[in-house]
């Protein structure tokens, strides 16, 4: 066994790892050995003797732990088999022999990540977690599952998770069901995903990128048991797997954890290879049909267009990647980029569609457009994005624009903030997008002397842009337009082509073939429905609660008062950035105008300042900060009727640039102009086409947000800016501003004159004291330019009426709400074993009823503590009245409930895994500003927390 030290590795001493390096170690031979200064990591490329799987270590101080399991599969055909794959080997494996080990990982497991994708050419199977037994845990259930599944053996799973005929009784129409079948229905149901599939099909005609992995509802029934067998026989194997690991765990037992499943196998040939698309020579146009809703006149459904690059034919070179990043920013990147302003001031559409650059797979693409087109003028806006490339190829990027977008991407590399996202998974999915195609791994995450030597390119004067624009996009004969009409009959003509070929189907069973049918739909029923025993449920590991901390963790907060507003500090390291809130009171706002709230706060931004045009404004933004944003905030408060309601200014700044965003934030309050009548009609045009987009691919929320607002205020005030409400609203403001658009800008003016004062004001900063010391004498005289009026707060006291409603959408499949309000409806007081109860129903009775028997995509429930609201959901279900008695078969179930206390501990262990989710700075002082509005004390915090602890299995009844 050879050893090396982590002395050397080309590292600062103070930031090397401290644990011994081996090189020759269970199997594994080290190829190449890193330290990457970007992320603090030492980073370790290994190679598995016996198989050739390759394996990437990363040793760095990161308590996130992340491991991930990468299959490369390439399909053929759009029968959606690695998707089924990627549901189908998480419902039980050889070491793991029951129904769903995935399940029981959510119910009883502490991961902060826990999750699979299904990519066009690659299958990720990432887990996270902070406590070591528990991520031990969670790599052994994936690599079984991976590995050694049982999916590949039993037809059931394969019937349940991809697609299977269902008859109840012979004289019952038959249908299909499966939960990767129904979620791919709901996805062809959305225009939005149609088109992007519709995009690339048309990029990539020739190899694997030209068929959907996912699955095409219309095709996924064509899919056999045999080929599935195939597929993970061909794939799933170690010569074609790339592992991950990240964190602060010990280096050589990730490798032991690895061998004890490798070493099971042999090395064998496997061609996943991802071929790439020739480049075509001419341009070409497609048209596509989409199935749309009901309209008329300026209601009636529009197309969508766009103009789609294939940028090469191979993965290009990390500076070429780095300076098309910077490209697509300084075109697209913010709302005044000139190519994105030409699209959205031409009057020719609703909202820009496409993205822009996409370098995640074989080949990088571009793609930019409008939806909400008149048909008609499908060819000006193919016109227009030409004509407006040529333009920026001859004329460039202003210095400061070039500046903002150095400044604005530069910050967020070095933040490297993923949000709740694990870091290490973050960087696995960027290593992947090279390692995947045999390239170098270590590239992508070693960014800083290709950056330099881009940014030592700019600062000489060499014209970097234009020769990116001409040879990859003007001069580039691979574009493809796509035109996306809507078709008002296309969905009931697919419902009836489905149901004739299901009818059709039926006619030719036999009367055996028919009961063969009636009884496999049986046989499915009855395994989903019956639970795995207590001891067949030992197998899956899981932490002991005498485990789990018993103290509430807390984040440091000092409280000040200065000028009447006050403070919270927290004092954490935050690697010299500074993260504000500024909360202004919007309760004095009548409730007339508070649906004008979310576009008020965009309009801050979006129309410049008394001193700065629009697009002057948004470069200063981009020079001088990491990111500035207004937007509305309402939240119920436990006790009381109304709810807590803030204009909330939110930024991140270097901690010496912060008296320049301090600086930013008063101009904008105080100054922005909101007068620009196209500029603002062009937002309202947004926003209609957004809502509308997401009434079909996300019903559940808004079923969520009616039932919410008909027992809350809270729930009301956020429907009317957010929720269907909304919608209507904005669809009547588009028809306003041109018959009344005097009104509309008093009605601005006024939201402002009301919100801007310190009464009411709250302040929140996170950074280390030293940065929160030295910001203080500018934030002291940022207060001080705020007028310090005291407008009293207005009673909102509104709720919808309590109504069972219908919302009928072009969609092929359901999304089902019902809700109650425990502490107004049964006068339920708060107790910890509520959260408990919430996590088991959800991964139990709705898991098994609504998802896995019911074949919706998701089922769950949701508990709001603050508000008292429980309310069901369902998600991409082929299911209505079925799934609202599952609902109401919760109260029988429950009460009937014999709970082993495995399952307890393993809902309780759950639910502390959920309160104690991992969070990055920010994120911290920001829960801690949440909990500072909403009064929730660490005293409740820690009560709250004995009670999960101590829950029984009778508060379950």
């Amino acid at each position: 066994m050879g050893m090396v030290t982590a002395q050397a590795v080309a590292a600062p001493e103070a930031e090397q790892a401290e644990q011994a390096i081996s090189s020759d170690i269970h199997g594994f031979e080290l190829q190449r050995q890193q330290w990457v200064a970007e992320y603090n990591s030492t980073v370790l490329l290994y190679k598995h003797k016996k198989t050739g799987a390759q394996v990437m270590s990363l040793l760095n101080k990161d308590e996130n732990k992340t491991f991930g399991a990468v299959f490369r599969t390439p399909v053929e055909n759009s029968k959606g088999i690695p998707h089924i794959l990627e549901h189908s080997v998480l419902c039980g494996s050889k070491k793991y022999p029951i129904k769903e080990p995935f399940v029981e990982l959510m119910k009883g497991s502490l991961n902060t990540f826990l999750n699979a994708f299904t990519y066009p050419d690659r299958t990720c199977y990432p887990v996270a977690s902070t406590n070591l037994q528990d991520y031990y845990n969670l790599v052994d259930v994936y690599l079984d599952a991976v590995l050694q599944p049982r999916c590949v053996t039993d037809p059931k799973t394969f019937a349940q998770e991809g697609w299977h005929y269902e008859l109840d009784d012979a004289k019952d129409e038959i249908t299909r069901k499966g939960v990767v079948f129904n979620e791919m229905k709901g996805v062809y149901s959305s225009p939005d995903s149609v088109n992007q599939r519709t995009v690339q099909h048309s990029l990539f005609p020739d190899n694997t990128y030209g068929e959907d992995s996912g699955g095409d509802p219309k095709v996924i029934p064509e899919l056999t048991f045999e080929e599935f067998q195939d597929f993970h026989g061909r794939y799933y194997h170690p010569s074609n797997a790339r592992f991950w690991f990240y964190g602060d765990d010990p280096a050589d037992e990730r490798l032991s954890l690895l061998s004890k499943y490798l070493d099971e196998f042999e090395a064998r040939p496997v061609d996943s290879t991802v071929h790439a698309q020739p480049l075509k020579q001419e341009p070409k146009k497609v048209v596509e049909h989409y199935a749309a809703g009901e309209g008329e006149g300026e209601e009636a459904p529009k197309a969508f267009v766009s103009v789609n690059w294939l940028l090469s034919e191979e993965h290009i070179d990390l500076e070429t990647e780095l300076a098309w990043g910077f490209l697509d920013y300084l075109m697209l990147g913010t709302t005044a980029a000139p190519l994105r302003r030409a699209l959205t001031e031409s009057g020719l559409g609703e909202s820009i569609i496409g993205g822009g650059l996409s370098d995640e797979l074989r080949q990088p693409t571009f793609s930019l457009g409008l939806k909400g087109v008149d048909p008609a003028n499908a060819q000006k806006v193919e016109d227009l994005v030409l004509s407006e490339l040529e333009k920026l190829k001859n004329g460039g990027f202003s210095s400061t624009a070039v500046e903002a977008a150095l400044n604005s991407i530069e910050f967020d590399l070095r933040e490297n903030n993923t949000g709740s996202f694990p870091r290490g998974l973050s960087l696995m999915l960027r290593s992947m997008s090279s390692w995947i195609y045999d390239k170098d791994p270590f590239q992508p995450l070693q960014w800083t002397e290709s950056l330099e030597h881009f940014k030592g390119r700019i600062a000489s004067g060499e014209d970097v842009f234009g020769p990116l624009i001409e040879k990859y996009l003007l001069a580039n004969k691979h574009r493809v337009t796509v035109e996306l009409l809507p078709d008002q009959q296309l969905a009931a003509k697919e419902d009836e082509e489905e149901k004739a070929q299901l009818a059709a189907f039926k006619q030719k069973l036999v009367d055996a073939e028919l009961q063969e049918v009636i009884r496999s739909t049986q046989e499915l029923k009855e395994r989903q429905e019956t639970p795995d025993s207590p001891e067949a449920l030992s197998c899956v590991p899981t932490l002991l609660i005498s485990d789990i901390p018993k103290e509430a963790s807390s984040i440091p907060t000092a409280l000040e008062e200065s000028q009447g507003v006050t403070l919270l500090n927290h004092d954490l390291f935050t690697n010299d950035i500074l993260y504000m809130e500024v909360a202004l009171d919007m309760r004095p706002l009548p409730a007339d105008l508070l649906p004008l709230m979310p576009l008020f706060c965009r309009s801050l931004t979006q129309m410049g300042t008394q001193e700065e045009d629009f697009v002057q404004l948004t470069e200063r933004i981009g020079r001088k900060t990491g990111g500035l944003s207004f937007s509305p905030f309402t939240s119920h408060k436990r006790g009381q009727v109304e709810p807590q309601a803030y204009l909330m200014v939110r930024g991140k700044v270097t901690a010496s640039k912060a008296p320049d965003m301090l600086d930013l934030m008063r101009d904008i309050l105080l100054t922005a102009r909101l007068d620009d009548k196209e500029r603002f009609k062009q937002m309202v045009l947004e926003t209609k086409s957004g809502l509308e987009g997401g009434v079909i691919g996300g019903g559940h929320s808004v079923a969520a947000s009616r039932l919410d607002a008909q027992r809350s205020v809270a729930g009301w005030v956020s429907e009317q800016m957010g929720g269907l409400s909304y919608l209507f609203y904005i669809r009547d403001l588009a028809n306003r501003i041109d018959a009344d658009w005097e009104g509309v800008k008093a009605d601005l003016s006024r939201i402002r004159d009301i919100l801007l004062q310190r009464r009411g004001a709250l302040v929140n900063l996170t950074a280390d004291e030293h940065t929160l010391s030295s910001v203080r004498p500018h934030l002291d005289a940022f207060l001080g330019s705020l007028p310090a009026d005291s407008a009293a707060p207005t009673s909102w006291g509104q709720m919808l009426q309590p109504l069972n409603e219908a919302i009928t959408v072009p969609t092929q499949v359901n999304y089902v709400g019902k809700a109650a309000n425990l502490y107004a409806d049964a006068g339920y007081k708060l107790h910890g074993s509520a959260y408990v109860i919430n996590k088991y129903l959800g991964t139990t009775w709705l898991w098994d009823r609504v998802r896995v028997s019911g074949g919706a995509y998701g089922g769950f429930s949701d508990f709001d503590s603050h508000s008292g609201m429980f309310t069901y959901l369902s998600y991409r279900d082929p299911n209505l009245l079925k799934t609202v008695d599952n609902y109401d078969g919760t109260v029988e179930f429950l009460r009937k409930l014999e709970l082993d206390n495995d399952s307890l501990t393993k809902s309780i262990i759950g639910t502390i895994g959920d309160v104690d989710s991992y969070q990055l700075p920010d994120s911290k002082g920001r829960t801690a500003f949440m909990r500072h509005i909403l009064n929730i004390s660490d005293a409740e915090r820690q009560e709250r927390r004995e009670q999960i602890l101590g829950t029984s299995v009778k508060d379950f009844r």
